[in-house]
């Protein structure tokens, strides 16, 4: 049984800034989808037991999506990364090891795979199976449609669908090789449409 309340930022001087950050140059709809990730992820790493490091997690959840924003977009390399040289930067100043560093940004740029091996990298496992839940709602049954409510009524989606995919297409245009053209060619738009987050009756079905 997991508890979403038991899900809280990990109380460390890093999560705090990282979140920081996050809120302050994300809209409004990227920062709750970043909230989600952690969400789900440190859920699905508790319901399967699944060792995980909570403020790796949660700072790797904070800064997955920050290249998507205009003041860190990179015209050279995919979105993920350039989030991950962003992160290992602001973790630098948080006194992170450079191995630490290292992991951090790993986990950042896995996200976008398919599938990560949970047992070489726990937290890149969390973490790619969170954002393709979040985004497309791949393995929704992985959490209860209770769980699923609690969580969209704590961290609405704010018109995600729309945003996102606005911002990969404008990827996939100037970066015809990157991670979020082949996801844009390979029919994202039609993906995240088929989400059930994103339904509209999904408040009323399953949120009570």
């Amino acid at each position: 049984m997991i508890v979403l309340d038991d899900l809280v930022i990990p109380d460390t001087a890093a999560s705090s800034a990282a979140l920081e950050i996050a809120s302050a140059y994300q809209s409004s709809a990227l920062l709750s989808h970043s909230r989600r990730v952690y969400v789900w992820a440190a859920a699905y790493g508790r319901l399967h037991g699944i060792p995980y490091d909570a403020e790796l997690l949660f700072v790797a959840a904070m800064f997955h999506d920050i290249s998507l924003v205009p003041e860190f977009d990179s015209h050279s390399v995919s979105f993920e990364e350039a989030a991950g040289h962003i992160a290992r930067v602001f973790t630098a100043g948080a006194g992170w090891p450079r191995e630490r560093r290292e992991r951090l940004g790993e986990v950042i740029v896995r996200h976008m795979w398919p599938d990560v091996d949970v047992a070489g990298d726990p937290e890149g496992h969390l973490m790619s199976r969170a954002a393709a839940l979040d985004i497309v709602g791949k393995n929704i049954d992985d959490f209860s449609p209770a769980f699923r409510a609690e969580v969209l009524q704590q961290h609405p989606r704010l018109g995600l669908a729309d945003e996102f995919l606005a911002c990969f297409q404008a990827q996939a245009e100037r970066k015809t090789g990157s991670s979020a053209a082949r996801a844009v060619q390979s029919g994202l738009s039609t993906r995240m449409a088929a989400n059930p987050l994103d339904a509209a009756q999904y408040g009323e079905v399953e949120g009570g």
